[in-house]
């Protein structure tokens, strides 16, 4: 069965968590974790929980931990701390919590944003896996990122790899 006829299959109405990694935002000017909520809407999916954690290794993995044993909830989106800084944690936090990573993922979205703002995309430390049947996405902070994340990557291929993870 080729790709085209995999993608048949699928998963629509798909519940999204969305978590916000920040020591700075709040909901109020979290236009990332927002842009991030607008995409899942208008792709016509669900978003099941939306929330602001700080750049720490215990609230960033106990959200992890809390999101993949909440049945509601299909695919997380983690946004921000995907830089090198010292406070950029989040791949270093979900890592363990996944069974399988992709690391397709964060070489598509290196080669994208590379044409968008050049070699500066080397430092981007997205990563995307699948646990407990779900999929989990590490992506950056920055709107620019996160639309050429969802857009190109996350909505094209969230349903097909549900559809993979539960078959």
């Amino acid at each position: 069965m080729g790709t085209n006829e995999h993608k048949k299959h699928a998963l629509t109405n798909i519940g999204f968590a969305v978590v916000t990694v920040s020591d700075s935002r709040t909901k109020a000017t979290d236009t990332s974790g927002s842009l991030i909520n607008e995409f899942i809407e208008g792709a016509g999916h669900r978003i099941e929980r939306y929330t602001i954690v700080q750049d720490d290794m215990e609230e960033i993995q106990g959200e992890g931990k809390r999101l993949l044993a909440d049945d509601r909830v299909d695919a997380i989106i983690f946004t921000g701390g995907t830089g090198i800084s010292e406070r950029d944690i989040t791949p270093e936090s979900i890592r363990p919590l996944l069974e399988k990573e992709l690391p397709g993922f964060g070489e598509l979205f290196r080669n994208l944003s590379m044409k968008e703002i050049g070699s500066a995309a080397m430092m981007s430390r997205v990563t995307a896996g699948t646990a407990r049947k779900k999929a989990v996405f590490c992506i950056p902070g920055s709107r620019g990122a996160v639309s050429l994340a969802m857009k190109e990557l996350i909505l094209e291929e969230a349903g097909h790899i549900l559809w993979e993870v539960r078959k």
